[in-house]
């Protein structure tokens, strides 16, 4: 295990993260892929621990996959389902919270649709002044850290798998395609990429990548919504920051792109028609064997699931061995999420 020090109560946000602690989690995650590929791949770490998986929306590989590795973890593992909760009764989020609390909860994953309640479970519970610990699994448009720190630790451990560290990326070009607007992991794999001093590549219709996300990005660097870019610059890409660039049209994004991460079409979240066809997308922006021609020869793709075959991505290459990643993330990220798991609780023993 790395020693550098964790001093992280909760993972709400990648926005804050140093570079140190993606290091931290990297190399931690690397122990624990060690460990998962024994024949016992279990460890007493967080033995007499309880993590409370606090799921509010639908998740498969997300929930599977952290209640997993609690278990690789020896913790005690709650599973909530709002479906099935006194929720149906009236009971407000910050109570049932609080249950899981009183039940001698360690941990809460804690995924909703709406942004911002994992904060606010992380702020009651400080309030409180317990010692529980707070991990966003997902929370509406706004992030999905524990994503993003897998996709990290997919790539860079297909660069180095005996020391993946964040210095791997620099200079790298990636691209993420897609439904960028309604993306939480968009969201986070910005801050993560940026961190590494890759450069960065949206590219979405004008309906899924506004401005605006633009002006987001700068003010959240606190920089002039104004100073980096033209409205007309914008009509084909533009440049919010010197490692990040927007497009509205594929073939710039993709060309000599060394990853290419294309991300679900999210309908439940779009409120209005903002494409005109599935088909149309696809032509425009999905992904094919043919179109990563225009990347770098021994180009990787990603995605972070659950994928709709043939719209943004063809079935033919998320099936490729040769291209895609796909399924290594999802081995990735049980290993991630020990390491998660791990740093937060080994302060609580």
């Amino acid at each position: 295990m790395p020693t550098t020090t964790w001093n992280r109560h909760h993972v709400l946000s990648l926005a804050d993260f140093t570079a140190a602690e993606y290091d931290t989690v990297l190399q931690t995650a690397a122990s624990f892929q060690e460990v998962l590929s024994r024949r016992t791949k279990k460890v007493p770490t967080l033995q007499g621990q309880v993590v409370a998986n606090l799921f509010f929306e639908p998740s498969t590989r997300t929930r599977s996959s952290f209640e997993l590795a609690a278990k690789r973890l020896s913790a005690d593992t709650l599973n909530f389902a709002a479906a099935t909760s006194s929720m149906t009764k009236g009971e407000t989020i910050l109570d049932t919270a609080k249950t899981y609390l009183a039940m001698g909860t360690d941990i809460m994953v804690v995924r909703h649709k709406e942004a911002g309640v994992p904060n606010a479970i992380a702020q009651e519970m400080d309030r409180l002044g317990v010692k529980v610990s707070v991990l966003n699994a997902g929370d509406g448009q706004h992030e999905h850290p524990s994503q993003a720190l897998l996709d990290l630790f997919t790539i860079c451990s297909l660069i180095d798998p005996n020391h993946p560290r964040l210095e791997l990326l620099k200079g790298k070009k990636i691209a993420i395609v897609g439904d960028i607007l309604h993306s939480r992991v968009a969201r986070s794999n910005i801050w993560s990429f940026i961190a590494s001093g890759a450069q960065l590549h949206l590219a979405a219709p004008p309906t899924l990548l506004p401005k605006l996300f633009a002006e987001y990005i700068l003010e959240s660097e606190g920089r002039s919504q104004n100073s980096e870019f033209t409205n007309q610059e914008f009509i084909t890409s533009a440049s919010p920051t010197p490692q990040l660039f927007l497009h509205w049209q594929l073939e710039p994004a993709l060309q000599d792109a060394d990853f290419v991460m294309t991300l679900r079409l999210q309908k439940e979240r779009m409120t209005a028609h903002l494409l005109p066809s599935l088909r149309e997308y696809h032509q425009l922006f999905g992904i094919t064997s043919t179109k990563l021609q225009l990347c770098k020869p021994d180009v990787k793709v990603l995605h972070p699931g659950p994928v709709n075959r043939g719209v943004e991505i063809s079935s033919e290459l998320m099936d490729d061995p040769e291209f895609s990643l796909i399924q290594s993330q999802v081995t990735s990220g049980v290993a991630v999420r020990m390491a998660l798991l791990y740093l937060l609780g080994s302060g609580k023993a």
